[in-house]
């Protein structure tokens, strides 16, 4: 694993929000739910240096801090062109679009957006929601070659086996919710047609929403059938995976 990363240090900081440093010194997060996450260590959820914002979408528990930490930061602030333009209108100066099946590069890493099955809207400070454009997924690939895919919040879809043979993650972090997003049965077949020998189950915590009712010891269960060669990282919210 280790080696695998390649100088990377990816920390869960709860639900769908992670953390990454990169070896050549840039700071990522992707869905930035942080103030209002009741997993995030309190002493994760004050951001100082940042450089780059991923987003999935545009529901609470993933857009979550997006507006002040942009502002905040100056970070860039990767997402679909409706949250991009949204952004630009609450004054967000570094906001950029990229759709599905585009590549770009930012910073030091190339960031594909892929396909996930899902809604999206963004919750106004009266209540109100806005359309959030489509959902969406991310492989990053980072200076060593080490690829990560956040698939967002989404359903099993076969084309997860293209994202697979075009793309071939190392790591993946799949929703196993259930309800709202994959559960535990879905989410072993996402990885058997994704062909990764690494997982972090996300997106499932109580905590968060009640409703949730999958787990990582069902997800393993699941695997042990589906997908028997990878290897489940159950990861507390402040754990690291580092080189």
């Amino acid at each position: 694993m280790q080696e695998m990363l390649g100088g990377t240090r990816i920390t869960y900081l709860g639900h769908a929000t992670f953390r990454i440093a990169t070896a050549g010194g840039e700071q990522i997060i992707i869905d930035p739910f942080l103030s209002g996450n009741p997993q995030t260590p309190e002493e994760l959820k004050q951001v100082d240096e940042l450089d780059t914002i991923l987003l999935t979408h545009g529901h609470f528990d993933h857009f979550g801090d997006t507006i002040p930490l942009a502002k905040e930061t100056g970070a860039t602030v990767i997402s679909n062109f409706e949250i991009m333009s949204y952004l630009q209108g609450q004054g967000v100066e570094n906001a950029q679009p990229l759709q599905k099946g585009g590549t770009a590069q930012i910073g030091g890493i190339k960031v594909t957006a892929t396909n996930a099955f899902h809604s999206s809207s963004i919750q106004t400070e009266n209540g109100s929601l806005i359309y959030g454009g489509e959902p969406m997924g991310y492989v990053l690939e980072f200076e060593s070659g080490f690829r990560l895919y956040h698939a967002g919040d989404t359903c099993l879809f076969g084309d997860m086996q293209l994202i697979g043979e075009l793309y071939n993650p190392n790591l993946a972090m799949l929703p196993i919710g259930d309800r709202l997003v994959m559960g535990p049965l879905e989410a072993a077949h996402a990885t058997r047609l994704l062909g990764v020998n690494h997982v972090v189950p996300i997106h499932y915590s109580p905590e968060v929403l009640p409703i949730f009712t999958g787990t990582p010891e069902d997800f393993q269960k699941r695997l042990n059938d589906i997908a028997p060669g990878a290897t489940v990282h159950v990861m507390q919210p402040g754990d690291d995976l580092a080189s």
